[in-house]
């Protein structure tokens, strides 16, 4: 029954705005092994309700009797009176489902419960390759019954999904999409860490900050975990990762996530970024960091699917968190061998977008500028100073995902404090005794390709 009883805790929650599904599912232990609630659950309760049960809690039992998966070794005094009404309630199902139009409970839920877009968004599922391919994953799908369309050529594409049609994202090549309400939480390669179901827009920064193997990256708000995942799939695992939260539930949970998906070049920190010192020599060949700070999350599907309607959030909280996240960004431009940062934020307010870029750029004073990426993405940052139109904004109407911002902050030259042979060639400095002048500039040649050789250390 505590499974249960915390469900309908979380959806209390949801209904007296104290947070989103996702944030109060991670605040509690019980619910933690589940990413979402179900998004539908309004049925016929009435021969059930009682002075000792609240509606809520009768509402997850119902849920779970009919369209969940039955009770799983609880249900407490409440089940047998629910089996007594099981057939009532089956018949009502029924009922409701010849009166929508509809043959399967997901029609069901998908007719029930959608404010416009955001209903309409696809499944998107991005190919862990740290541990498959694409094609694998692909070829297990259709192995399963599902019909592989090819790579998506247009929005119009992902729009037609339907039934167990799935297509390969026209940008991400290990994005796949599923047709909207596509759930997969019990998929096997899911939960073996094969796939991970991450909105497409969430992909972007990772992808666009774009650190080759060997590289060292900060991810300096790092829980959840699925963009660090991602940053660890696009080095495969080789070079480091510091990961910073100050959250210890949402860092533990993140830990588990890291692991399911083979993450071994990770170091997880309980700290405030803030608090982080650019000067520490642990951070010295960073080159990359993602930032994706807290924020209104105003963008975020669940939002908008929980709380259609919702205005933007009150001025004095944009405000706080507008400077937190300046404080973020302008810190974080601040180590001395960074060339390129991504800032990112589910949010679709301009003062947590546009507004802290354009400050933190006039503080860099010309030391960073944006970089132009992605041309032909269809929706761009407001056009608020010069400039802005590189900034990338994502929403159901226009791109067919999650409410985001991408921002893309590239160096306009090398440091001064660290050469270029020191980023590349770290072991040069560590060297007992000077080598020939000849000898040294050979081993640079031969050790700096790309970027860092992984050491052995990396992975703990």
């Amino acid at each position: 029954m505590a499974l249960y009883a915390a469900a309908a805790a979380v959806l209390a929650g949801v209904e007296s705005r104290q947070g989103s599904i996702k944030g109060l599912v991670y605040a509690r232990e019980s619910l933690r092994t589940r990413s979402e609630l179900p998004p539908g659950r309004r049925v016929a309760v009435a021969p059930l309700r009682s002075g000792r049960a609240s509606e809520l809690g009768i509402e997850v039992l119902v849920y779970e009797l009919l369209l969940g998966r039955g009770f799983r070794g609880g249900g407490g005094r409440w089940k047998p009176l629910l089996n007594r009404h099981q057939a009532r309630l089956k018949a009502e199902l029924a009922r409701l489902k010849v009166h929508r139009g509809v043959s399967r409970n997901e029609d069901l839920l998908e007719v029930g419960c959608g404010p416009g877009a955001a209903s309409q968004v696809p499944r998107f599922v991005r190919v862990n390759t740290l541990k498959t391919c694409s094609d694998d994953a692909i070829d297990y799908f259709k192995r399963q019954g599902f019909s592989y369309q090819g790579r998506a050529s247009s929005l119009e594409d992902l729009r037609a999904l339907k039934g167990k049609c799935f297509l390969l994202d026209p940008l991400l090549p290990e994005l796949l999409v599923f047709p909207a309400q596509t759930d997969l939480h019990e998929h096997p390669l899911y939960q073996a860490g094969h796939l991970i179901l991450q909105d497409k827009a969430s992909c972007l920064p990772a992808m666009l900050l774009a650190p080759p193997p060997g590289s060292h990256v900060i991810d300096a708000c790092a829980a959840p975990g699925n963009k660090t995942s991602h940053l660890a799939a696009l080095l495969k695992n080789q070079g480091k990762i510091f990961a910073f939260d100050l959250d210890a539930k949402r860092l533990a949970s993140m830990a588990t996530l890291l692991a399911r998906a083979g993450v071994s070049c990770c170091q997880l920190a309980e700290e405030d970024f803030l608090a982080v010192s650019p000067s520490d020599q642990r951070y010295r060949q960073v080159q990359y960091i993602l930032l994706d700070p807290s924020c209104s999350g105003s963008g975020m599907l669940t939002r908008q699917l929980e709380e259609p309607g919702t205005g933007l959030p009150s001025k004095e909280r944009l405000r706080a968190l507008a400077g937190f996240q300046q404080r973020a960004l302008c810190h974080a431009l601040t180590f001395p061998s960074l060339q390129r940062l991504v800032y990112s934020t589910c949010s679709l307010c301009q003062e947590e977008n546009e507004d802290v870029v354009q400050e933190a750029l006039q503080q860099s004073s010309g030391t960073f500028r944006l970089a132009p990426v992605l041309p032909s993405w269809p929706h761009r940052g407001l056009n608020t100073f010069p400039g802005a139109e590189h900034c990338l904004r994502a929403s159901p109407e226009t791109t067919l995902t999650g409410g985001f911002f991408i921002a893309v902050l590239e160096r306009v030259e090398v440091p001064s404090s660290v050469s270029q042979a020191e980023v590349s060639a770290p072991e040069l400095r560590s060297s007992p005794s000077p080598a020939p002048k000849k000898k040294r500039r050979r081993r640079n040649a031969a050790a700096a390709p790309s970027m860092l050789p992984c050491t052995k250390q990396e992975g703990n």
